[in-house]
């Protein structure tokens, strides 16, 4: 699949880090390195405009080494740029540990994810069909 794509900062495009790697790591694109406190969330650039096919979305996830390592993690995880969006993509970056973290440019923040998507058209109706489950919600088929 080819997407557009202008790249404004000083960092290479987005790819895939292995063969089989879902998701491509985004880069931090700054002037000056950002701290970010504990319990801080910042929106940090990464200089990238796509443009996307009708009927695809980029899903912008956590890295699993920052989350595991320096508690950051995506405020809005996933984040989610439609296809009619043009404007830079952003990450909302939030510190969940006790130590602040530094950011620099250049450093990889996310990672991004290209994924088709249906349209839904709801079919109001007034009982739905039984399964198995039924409404069994949060916990109920026990602890862990």
């Amino acid at each position: 699949m080819n997407i557009r794509i202008i790249n404004r900062s000083k960092n290479t495009l987005p790819a895939y880090e292995t063969i089989h790697s879902a998701g491509m790591d985004l880069r931090a694109d700054l002037e000056s390195p950002v701290l970010l406190n504990p319990m801080e969330r910042k929106l940090i650039p990464t200089g990238l405009y796509i443009e996307l096919p009708e009927g695809y979305e980029a899903q912008i996830r956590p890295r699993s080494g920052l989350a595991y390592k320096h508690g950051i993690s995506i405020v809005n995880s996933p984040g989610t740029i439609d296809a009619d969006y043009r404007g830079e993509i952003k990450v909302l970056l939030i510190n969940l540990s006790n130590e602040p973290f530094e950011i620099n440019s250049s450093d990889r923040i996310a990672q991004m994810i290209v994924s088709k998507h249906e349209k839904v058209e709801w079919q109001q109706v007034e009982i739905l069909n039984e399964t198995t489950r039924g409404a069994g919600g949060y916990g109920h088929t026990g602890v862990g």
